[in-house]
């Protein structure tokens, strides 16, 4: 017996508006915990937001369609609960308007060196 233990954690998320996100969360313990999904403290509940439990509710995904900026974007939190204990952990979602180009938003963060040989 003892309390949650994270076998699968939600990973940060860069989604677009109007598209989809979406986290998995997974927990084991003694008993079973009961996986639960919160944004800013307080259990997400919206027609955009859907929780779909599985393995009797020990994990969950959180599925959020469609995402819009930039009331979507935030830390959302996975929590595992049983008699023995609680634990958190968190994943952040990014939302990047429509019209923004991921590629290039991404592009500003990379550094090209270039590779040259030179042969007599």
């Amino acid at each position: 017996m003892g309390p949650p233990v994270f076998i699968k954690k939600p990973v940060d998320q860069i989604g677009v508006s109007g598209g989809v996100a979406s986290f998995v969360c997974q927990a084991t313990g003694d008993p079973k915990p009961r996986v639960t999904w919160n944004k800013k403290g307080k259990k997400v509940n919206s027609q955009r937001f859907e929780t779909i439990e599985f393995d009797e509710s020990a994990g969950a995904v959180l599925r959020i369609q469609p995402l819009r900026t930039p009331r979507d974007e935030n830390i959302y939190e996975c929590v595992a609960q049983n008699p023995h204990g609680e634990v958190t952990v968190h994943a952040k979602l990014t939302v990047l308007r429509g019209s923004e180009p991921i590629l290039q938003r991404a592009e500003q963060n990379w550094c090209v060196t270039p590779q040259c040989a030179a042969e007599n």
